[in-house]
């Protein structure tokens, strides 16, 4: 008899400040805070559960101008700051052009499993494609000593705002502007080693000195370096990804295979956000997980 590999469907339960209101006809209807948005989402193909009046009363709306970005039309002006809260994680809000927000809340499932493996003990973490910190934040509030890494210096000043806002200490956090590749193999040239890795890469991406990503390319390239700066007895491994060229069992054979070694336990799947108007899913990315501690559980 052939074997199964169960694959995971994680969505968070537990938002105050955030809820996925409806979805349908390429858009999603969120309230961040007090404030409602409409935004363009590929996946939200059905049609959806709530009636029109209900979108148009949208505070915000995301006006999409092709790949390449859009812009945002405000009725009622956004709060400034814009806070939104996830237990002690704080996140301050602003539009891109890119039509985030600066907040992905299905993320939240990922902090709390970040959160329970590390459990209070001073583990040396490091954070790739690190964004506005989310995964950093929760990590440092569960007390790791946490290093930051993105190739955007407008991202790393906007996460260390939410750090500032979650309260944590300037110095809780090592900040990095560099390619996470070329930080990896730095890392491993000097000997550095870490307890936890995580990373959050983009299907396709380029840093700030023209460097090219790509994802399905490069990500194999990527785990391999990081192998050699894990230390001798890690943790943890977390790999999260938006992009729908790979299924999520891609990502859990590259990170099974990778800490195969270590002995622990590998999970993978999808994340999700579920509605209001109707208890529906609408899939909002991947992720591969590999623990040492393989009895912890969110």
């Amino acid at each position: 008899m052939m074997g199964m590999k169960a694959i995971s469907l994680e969505y968070p339960t537990d938002w105050t400040d955030y809820q996925l209101l409806d979805s349908g006809l390429g858009q999603k209807l969120e309230r961040f805070g007090p404030m409602r948005v409409s935004r363009t989402d590929p996946r939200a193909i059905w049609n959806p559960g709530l009636p029109k009046p209900e979108w148009d009363q949208a505070d915000g709306k995301f006006v999409s101008e092709g790949e390449d970005g859009g812009h945002w039309k405000f009725r009622t002006p956004a709060p400034n700051p814009w806070l939104v809260r996830y237990h002690r994680l704080v996140f301050s809000l602003r539009p891109t052009e890119f039509k985030h927000l600066g907040l992905f809340p299905e993320q939240a499932v990922n902090w709390n499993w970040l959160q329970a493996v590390i459990a209070h003990r001073p583990l040396k973490i490091l954070n790739l494609f690190a964004y506005t910190g989310g995964a950093t934040i929760a990590s440092a509030l569960a007390g790791a000593r946490t290093t930051h890494v993105d190739s955007a210096r407008g991202a790393i000043a906007w996460a260390k705002i939410n750090a500032k806002a979650s309260e944590l200490p300037a110095k809780a956090i090592r900040w990095i502007e560099d390619d996470a590749y070329k930080f990896v193999c730095r890392e491993g040239r000097r000997g550095g080693q870490y307890d936890g890795i995580m990373m959050d890469p983009p299907r396709f991406g380029r840093g700030a000195k023209g460097e090219v990503w790509k994802l399905a390319d490069d990500l194999p390239k990527l785990l391999a370096a990081c192998k050699l700066i894990l230390s001798p007895q890690p943790k943890f491994f977390l790999i999260n990804a938006y992009t729908a060229d790979l299924s999520s069992i891609v990502i859990g054979r590259l990170l099974e295979d990778l800490m195969q070694p270590y002995h622990g336990k590998a999970s993978f799947g999808e994340l999700a956000l579920q509605d209001s108007a109707g208890g529906h899913l609408l899939p909002s990315g991947l992720f591969a997980r590999w623990q040492k501690d393989a009895g912890i559980s969110v």
